[in-house]
């Protein structure tokens, strides 16, 4: 028997996980909206993602931490890459998005951005002073 499982996450901010998923080349939709489950089960998140098998998975807000959980029949599953690297890909750009976002906030613009090649980013901000 399939179920729902919610997986915790670290990601609080909507429109940093958004970008995360554009990133990422993911379609996506806003909720509230109904992620479609097992023998007609639903949950409802702030961002689903529609797969062809007809079962979807989304980013539900958490009551307790207000973190995004990830919610999917991950029997389901019909991504390109496991949960593991699906998270860990959204993870990264989420992360990139977050400090983009906070750096611009505080006054900083990106210097220099560096695509390593083991996937990580080396970013150099700047702030002029008056």
């Amino acid at each position: 028997m399939s179920h729902f499982s919610q997986i915790k996450t670290k990601l609080r901010n909507l429109s940093s996980l958004q970008l995360a998923l554009d990133d990422a080349g993911i379609s996506w939709q806003l909720g509230p909206k109904t992620v479609r489950g097992y023998q007609g089960k639903t949950e409802t998140a702030e961002v689903v993602i529609e797969q062809g098998n007809g079962y979807d998975l989304g980013f539900k807000r958490s009551d307790e931490t207000g973190d995004y959980e990830l919610v999917a029949d991950l029997q389901y599953w019909q991504q390109p890459l496991s949960v593991d690297g699906f998270l860990n890909q959204v993870t990264q750009r989420y992360a990139y998005h977050t400090v983009l976002n906070e750096s611009t906030n505080q006054g900083f613009q990106v210097a220099e951005q560096v695509d390593n090649q083991d996937g990580s980013i080396r970013l150099v901000l700047q702030r002029w002073g008056s």
